[in-house]
């Protein structure tokens, strides 16, 4: 790769604590990767402690984290990048793993690049019924598609190349959005491969994902991704 365009996409929603201190952070590492932060309808100062580090753009509304990684990933479409790395505006995604994303596509190169929590066991781990939740819709993933090995489905921290921009620019899930576009991918003949990264906890607010809503969550998603499998609707 001869010096590629590659575009940080990171969706917020009421990240105002977290942001500035990530886009330093970004900024330090001095590696030329270009940013869009997403503002998803933020209820507070988010957009306004972005703006003045970053190229930002603000939903009027919240869309959801698909919608506002779908900004993104659109706007590194129009814009000619080679990749787009997804990571999240809590903190909780290291900008230095991006690097271990980009060499692994050097190494072997595939459409989709995903940020693996669960490749090693030095890293940070999140509960308990998250990590079940993981392991029950990878292996629903695995099992109903056959070119398929993946630990972490959930992981937000993702790397995608010009196929994959152009796939998802035009249609990216709203609902569910890092394990069902994989399933989307993989209906679509796409490559996916994982790299083993370090994550740590969030430094302010908390999971939407709460109570109840994780077991909710765990059969909604197996559904989508069983329908997205016995759908015969093309997608390229």
């Amino acid at each position: 790769m001869n010096s590629p365009r590659i575009l940080l996409i990171i969706p917020c929603y009421n990240e105002q604590k977290s942001i500035r201190a990530l886009l330093k952070e970004i900024s330090d590492l001095n590696q030329g990767l270009e940013v869009l932060v997403v503002d998803d309808g933020s209820r507070d100062d988010t957009f306004v402690n972005a703006q003045g580090l970053s190229p930002t753009v603000r939903h009027i509304q919240n869309l959801g984290i698909g919608g506002a990684v779908q900004t993104g990933i659109k706007y590194a479409q129009r814009h000619g990048f080679d990749f787009c790395v997804q990571i999240d505006g809590d903190g909780q995604h290291p900008p230095g793993q991006v690097a271990k994303l980009l060499e692994a596509y050097k190494e072997n190169p595939t459409e989709i690049i995903v940020g693996s929590r669960f490749l090693n066991n030095d890293t940070f781990r999140s509960t308990w019924y998250r990590r079940l939740g993981s392991r029950i819709i990878a292996f629903a993933l695995n099992n109903l598609f056959s070119d398929c090995r993946v630990t972490d489905p959930t992981s937000g921290l993702r790397l995608m190349n010009r196929k994959a921009i152009q796939l998802f620019a035009s249609y990216y899930p709203h609902d569910f959005p890092e394990p069902i576009s994989l399933a989307w991918a993989l209906r679509a003949k796409m490559t996916v491969q994982e790299v083993p990264v370090e994550m740590r906890a969030r430094g302010y607010g908390k999971s939407s994902i709460t109570g109840i809503k994780p077991v909710a969550y765990i059969f909604r998603v197996i559904g989508y991704i069983m329908l997205t499998r016995l759908s015969r609707t093309t997608l390229l």
